[in-house]
């Protein structure tokens, strides 16, 4: 069996990747900031998905294939949900995947179980709540052919959110919506991020999700405007600004592409999809011509592609940082800031 890559020298290649990205896609020189790595290399993730086997166990996809592989342990896991892994991989369940979403914070972890019936579901939920001092929520999904959670969601007993914390701002997570998987990681972005951001009278959040960064840049900007298309992160979102308390943040549900309806801004920033920016947001940035505008990618070739065209239009990168929220996989998030010349 080989041996993994030692984490330090999987650093220098995430690094790599971004500088290669901004160099050939975007066709620009600029030097990075040193690449931020993961708190801890081992026991970081807080969310996972596994499928489950016929014969009981839960395992993962071979890359590329169906194939599965059976597990016993999964050393990426972060230590409440190394407990729940260890309860639900001797249950038989009725289902095709299971889906673990913890809190650091709290310690507790949430469990989606997609596909099956849920009533024949049922008595596991009731038997792990009752049984684990860990799972605090079940909720089951239907198997979806555009993706897990993207059909109907029922919820089948106890929590169904969870408090994560972020770079010391309280979020609510849910094992059905987007969070980062790796909570440290990326609260030490949100706090670089709000700092190169600066202060203005007026920032925009475009993909905001729950507007986790957009509470961070609360603190530097008199309005900030979170713009999401989906329904759940913006309730959650709405929940945890009258639980915090900020003000000043307000929630739009919309597509990114509406950003010249919504006003001038300061600063713009965007998370997208791995897919990176659509055109027409890229339209829109371009007629509104924020004078920052702070990018946060998952992808660096998306990122480079859209830096580039940017950079076309008057806009030149003053920091870039690759962030390892993943080791020991080839994943690389960027935090990147750009002004317009």
């Amino acid at each position: 069996m080989d041996l993994p890559l030692a984490y330090e020298a999987q650093l220098p290649i995430k690094a790599g990747f971004v500088q290669e990205a901004l160099e050939r896609i975007a066709k620009l020189e600029a030097a990075l900031e040193p690449i931020q790595p993961s708190p801890w290399p081992l026991g970081y993730r807080a969310a996972a998905q596994y499928a489950v086997m016929p014969g009981g166990g839960l395992a993962y996809r071979l890359p590329g294939t169906h194939n599965l592989r059976l597990l016993e342990r999964d050393p990426l896991l972060a230590p409440p949900l190394v407990r729940a892994f260890e309860q639900v991989k001797l249950l038989q369940l009725a289902c095709f995947e299971v889906a673990l979403r913890g809190s650091l914070h709290e310690g507790k972890v949430l469990l989606g179980l997609i596909g099956g019936d849920p009533k024949r579901l049922q008595p596991v939920a009731r038997e792990l709540l009752g049984s684990s001092p860990d799972v605090v929520g079940v909720v089951w999904a239907e198997d979806h052919p555009a993706g897990r959670f993207r059909g109907r969601v029922q919820a089948l007993g106890g929590a169904g959110t969870l408090l994560e914390d972020f770079g010391g701002v309280l979020c609510s997570v849910s094992v059905q919506s987007f969070a980062q998987v790796n909570p440290e990681a990326a609260g030490r972005m949100y706090l670089e991020a709000a700092r190169i951001a600066g202060e203005g009278e007026r920032a925009v959040e475009l993909y905001a999700g729950s507007g986790v960064l957009g509470f961070h840049l609360a603190r530097g900007f008199g309005e900030v405007l979170a713009v999401e298309i989906s329904k759940d992160a913006v309730k959650r979102g709405e929940a945890d600004k009258a639980r915090l308390g900020v003000a000043n943040l307000r929630f739009h549900r919309g597509d990114a592409s509406e950003l010249a309806k919504l006003g001038a801004a300061d600063l713009v920033a965007v998370d997208p999809p791995r897919a990176g920016l659509s055109p027409q947001t890229v339209q829109a940035l371009l007629e509104t011509r924020p004078a920052r505008l702070l990018y946060i990618s998952c992808d660096p070739a998306t990122w480079a592609r859209d830096v580039g065209r940017l950079a076309r239009e008057g806009y030149r990168p003053q920091l870039v940082r690759p962030y390892d929220f993943y080791p020991y996989t080839h994943h690389v998030e960027v935090l990147s800031l750009l002004t317009l010349a």
